[in-house]
């Protein structure tokens, strides 16, 4: 099964593309997690993981697929949460395992392939995916087996009111608050008529409704908005509809499709990019475009930037990382799921469901795994400030307030941070 398994003595090891030919073939006998025989997703009942000593994390993060530059960051800061948890020592009660599998993207049916695996694997908690649009393939798989899902990067409002059965979690806001400091910050820049291409999925479709949204409640219009298809190559027809709107501004809501739509839009037919705003799912200093192809171009993205010191441990893990989206969110993700773990001293997923909200609300303050476990262990009660911000669940499980970056791209075609801005889910 190739999976990475660990007690806390043990060291990081292995990456994330360590699926073997083996494993493939046996996820594509096995079959789905939603055959006959599995429980409902609304009873929750006959779970696969169990209390069995062992705080078994998986993920399901982009190795291939149009996300493939956001896993870098996701799978080291797993790892990182993983090692700060093991150099802990006796005190967190159960050994642990890191099981590393792909989730490809919504062209493929890799992620179904994995989670089949992980709950074959016994995952008491499975990180991923980054696109909301894969989170869905095999989210249900996941409620059934009665393991815990976080995703680091999951925006869709959809997930909000999803029957998940408790299951689902996420430390990334709803695109409901992306929407509206992405709207905000075009119709302040100037933008009175705003367009935006956006990829079809529910990832897209929700920020593109938020963006709206704020934008006419800024006084703005969106006067285009095209779609394209997941898997779509060629998007001349789509640059040449949003350019004859004669648009003040253009949102570009994509994901690695954003390296064939700028050529055509900034390049080709010579649309300014201080006037292009990208969003999470494209802001990337990996582009290979020439000097100066991004320049001035903005981009929102959720969460708290990684600070220096965090990102220099993030280098440690992984030296070769460029971005660092969404590590916080990763990091934060496991270590809220060890908490709870740690605060019922009942490893199974079902036992961590039921505790993720309570150690991030109400009691003690604390903002290191060490620091929030040695209060656990005294019977105190905690309120896990990560380092991607104040995480406060609600009952569906989104976090409650959060911030969000606004970056801006300099002559190199890299992003550095403008500010951000803070702000709640419940205005």
């Amino acid at each position: 099964m190739n999976v990475i398994s660990r007690t806390r003595s043990a060291k990081i090891l292995g990456g994330i593309a360590l699926v073997g030919a083996s494993a493939l073939v046996l996820a594509g006998c096995s079959g789905g997690g939603n055959d006959a025989a599995a429980p409902s997703a609304s009873s929750g009942g006959g779970a696969v993981s169990e209390a069995d000593g062992t705080f078994s994390v998986g993920t399901i993060l982009p190795a291939t697929g149009n996300l493939a530059f956001l896993g870098p960051p996701e799978v080291a800061g797993v790892k990182l949460a993983i090692q700060d948890i093991e150099a802990t020592g006796d005190a967190f009660p159960f050994d642990t395992t890191l099981t590393e599998r792909d989730s490809g993207d919504t062209t493929t049916d890799i992620a179904t392939q994995s989670a089949t695996e992980l709950v074959s694997a016994g995952a008491d908690v499975v990180i991923g995916a980054a696109s909301s649009g894969v989170s869905f393939t095999f989210v249900d798989q996941l409620v059934n087996a009665g393991i815990v899902q976080i995703s680091p990067a999951n925006t869709s409002p959809d997930f909000t009111t999803y029957a998940d059965d408790g299951y689902y979690w996420r430390t990334a806001p709803s695109d409901v608050l992306q929407g509206r400091v992405l709207g905000n910050l075009m119709v302040g820049d100037g933008a009175a008529n705003v367009g935006i291409i956006y990829i079809n999925d529910p990832y897209g479709t929700g920020l593109k409704d938020n963006a709206t949204t704020a934008i006419e409640a800024a006084g703005g219009e969106v006067s285009v908005a095209v779609p394209y298809n997941p898997g779509d190559t060629v998007f001349t027809s789509q640059v040449d509809q949003l350019l004859a709107a004669q648009p003040d501004a253009i949102a570009v809501i994509a994901f690695e499709e954003t390296s064939s739509i700028i050529p055509q839009l900034v390049s080709t037919q010579g649309y300014a990019a201080s006037k292009v705003y990208f969003v999470d799912g494209n802001l990337s200093n990996s582009y290979e475009f020439p000097a100066g192809t991004l320049e001035g171009a903005k981009g929102t993205l959720p969460g708290n930037p990684a600070d220096t010191d965090f990102q220099s441990r993030l280098k440690e893990i992984d030296p070769a990382l460029t971005d660092f989206s969404y590590a916080p969110e990763s990091y934060d993700a496991v270590i809220v799921a060890a908490l709870a773990a740690a605060q019922a001293k009942d490893d199974s997923g079902t036992a961590i469901r039921d505790n993720m909200q309570s150690v991030t609300e109400g009691g003690e303050k604390c903002t290191t795994f060490a620091d929030c476990l040695a209060l656990i262990n005294d019977g105190t009660d905690i309120d896990y400030d990560g380092v991607s911000g104040p995480i406060t669940f609600d009952e569906n499980g989104d976090p409650t307030e959060a911030y969000i970056g606004i970056y801006q791209y300099g002559a190199d075609n890299k992003y550095t941070l403008l500010n951000t801005e803070f702000g709640s889910l419940n205005e």
